[in-house]
């Protein structure tokens, strides 16, 4: 059996560079994400001579079968699981009680309950070939966020969930890692609702480098990885040092421009 490293969201943004970081360093891949051609693209980009092309499945991972349709197809190409990438994820930006209710529905089901789902789908495979989990969170993980409730709230389900997860897993020898970057200048504004921004912040940190971040964090079984010197200032102090009705007043001042300029 081929030991692969699934990665899902994969079609674009952070999980196509950290798909990228893990063929780049060898390992055999399955990308996973709703949109085919694109993964069929990425595939081809990132295939290394004299080694398996990367697997492709498209699939939806609201379907509440999506690790067994993961597991199936691993069965069809004789592979197993050896990391776990969970990196799928959206936002939808506005006032929870204006937000279609569906669709905040499906965010739960695609940030909480799949990324719960395959981090638990595959653990006898990851003990066996001494692997790891690596969960993409958010710096929105440690804050509230009005105007973003349930996504900054299914962040902090990411976090909670993937440092106590490390606690569980490190003495089978799996490893666990969050990975909690700030801002990144990928297709997730346009699918939040928002203009991406055009100037450069404190935060901008490239999704390559993101990616790269959480690969060598995960390798060196770190329980927390955030890119990028301020962002991890903002991760260690701001819900320590911060007043809680200032910091819910600036964000949700934030997410409604940024709504309005889009």
């Amino acid at each position: 059996m081929t030991p692969v490293a699934i990665v899902t969201g994969a079609s674009a943004g952070i999980g196509a560079e950290l798909a990228r970081v893990f063929a780049a360093n060898g390992h055999a891949v399955m990308l996973v994400a709703r949109r085919e051609e694109r993964l069929r693209q990425l595939a081809d980009e990132i295939a290394v001579p004299g080694k398996p092309k990367p697997l492709v499945l498209a699939l939806d991972l609201a379907d509440r079968n999506a690790a067994e349709a993961i597991k199936s197809a691993l069965r069809q190409n004789d592979c197993e699981a050896q990391y776990v990438v969970n990196n799928a994820g959206f936002s939808v930006i506005g006032p929870a009680t204006e937000l279609d209710r569906a669709e905040q529905l499906a965010m739960i089901d695609v940030n909480m309950r799949a990324l719960l789902d395959l981090s638990l789908a595959f653990t006898d495979d990851l003990v066996k070939h001494r692997g790891g989990i690596l969960n993409v969170g958010s710096l929105a993980g440690v804050m509230p966020g009005p105007c973003a409730a349930v996504y900054y709230a299914s962040k902090a389900f990411v976090v909670s969930f993937s440092e106590a997860l490390h606690q569980e897993l490190k003495p089978l020898g799996v490893r666990v890692t969050c990975l909690c970057p700030g801002p990144v200048l990928t297709e997730f504004q346009a699918r939040a609702g928002v203009a991406a921004a055009k100037s450069i912040t404190p935060f901008d940190v490239p999704a390559d480098r993101v990616a790269a971040e959480g690969y060598r964090g995960l390798m060196k079984g770190k329980r927390v990885v955030v890119p990028g010197l301020v962002s991890k200032l903002v991760f260690a102090l701001v819900p320590r040092v911060v007043p809680r009705n200032f910091l819910l007043k600036q964000l949700e001042e934030r997410q409604l421009k940024r709504r309005a300029s889009h």
